[in-house]
């Protein structure tokens, strides 16, 4: 398993003025599905300009299966799939015409064309519209002609700039578990701002916040490394009793209240989360209180992301300091 993608200091200045993005150092291994994780205006669209080759870096440098990527890199691109954010084709074509195009330009026989275009017309589930104006589809239609637009050329590498934006929830899903199933075959690179899809089909994550990257590696160790020792429980009963108990128990460091029913409560380093659960189950039974949920606070991949950029934030100002 080699390295499809590696962003060394990469960094670009647009006159002279505005850093979009600031000495990232990201990986990308073959087979991966990578998510590539930050707020909207973070620098995500201007590192994939980047990877893609379609601009050049002010410094540092991005290799794509172990060449570096230039605008005059076509060879590597042929390896490509690419779907921008909410891609545009002609109105007038059909998804017949509009691939059979896409074919022609990376100069593909006819029949290998025709073959390739309806087995993907098929999978993106487009085949009842095929002979349809591409004018009349909806956002979710356009996102799937997209889809089998990128994989026209059969790419090694698929990279997908916020690829569920502007979908309903079915389209969403519909979206996710395509790239998902693509990810047994190919390695993707995913943009998003959507912290839920990321956490639900990628492999791997890369963070970014104000062009700078903040994160590299596995959704598990990313929740890992941020962990806060708390537990949130959902009550029903008495919590203000049980908030009163909490006060008297030595493993816990601090609580807080969410409303009537929830509270979450911070353990301290001499107990493991085993033994924590094990004591609050148990005051709750004690005190006659119905349990109705409990978990980790930090269970969630938005709840890293937001305290990785907190983190990051805070060093911030201890460097402008």
């Amino acid at each position: 398993m080699g390295r499809v993608i590696e962003m060394d200091n990469l960094t670009k200045i647009f006159g002279e003025k505005l850093i979009a993005v600031n000495n990232v150092n990201f990986e990308v291994e073959e087979g991966a599905i990578f998510g590539f994780l930050g707020p909207n205006g973070a620098g995500k669209t201007t590192t994939i300009r980047l990877l893609l080759g379609l601009i050049r870096p002010t410094a540092g440098e991005v290799r794509v299966f172990g060449e570096k990527m230039t605008p005059g890199s076509s060879n590597l691109r042929r390896r490509i799939g690419y779907l921008p954010t909410n891609p545009r084709f002609p109105p007038t074509m059909t998804p017949i015409r509009y691939l059979d195009f896409v074919g022609k330009l990376f100069r593909i026989g006819r029949e290998e064309r025709m073959k390739r275009l309806a087995t993907l017309i098929r999978s993106v589930g487009l085949l009842g519209d095929s002979s349809r104006e591409i004018a009349g589809f909806s956002t979710g239609m356009v996102t799937r002609l997209g889809f089998a637009a990128a994989l026209m050329n059969d790419p090694e590498l698929l990279i997908l700039d916020e690829p569920t934006s502007g979908l309903d929830p079915a389209g969403r899903k519909s979206t996710l578990d395509l790239i998902a199933e693509l990810g047994k075959q190919k390695t993707i690179f995913v943009s998003s701002h959507i912290l839920s899809d990321i956490d639900r089909v990628c492999t791997d994550v890369g963070v970014i916040g104000e062009g700078k990257g903040i994160f590299s590696g596995s959704i598990k160790d990313m929740k890992k490394i941020i962990r806060s020792r708390v537990i949130r429980l959902e009550l029903e009963g008495n919590l203000a009793k049980f908030c009163e108990a909490l006060k008297a128990a030595q493993w816990v460091v601090g609580f807080e209240t969410r409303g009537d029913f929830e509270v979450d409560i911070t353990f301290g380093p001499a107990i493991s989360m085993v033994e924590a659960v094990r004591e609050v189950t148990n005051l709750v039974s004690r005190l006659g209180l119905d349990l109705i949920s409990v978990s980790s606070s930090t269970s969630s991949v938005e709840d890293a992301f937001m305290a990785l950029l907190r983190d990051e934030e805070s060093r911030g100002f201890l460097r402008a300091a």
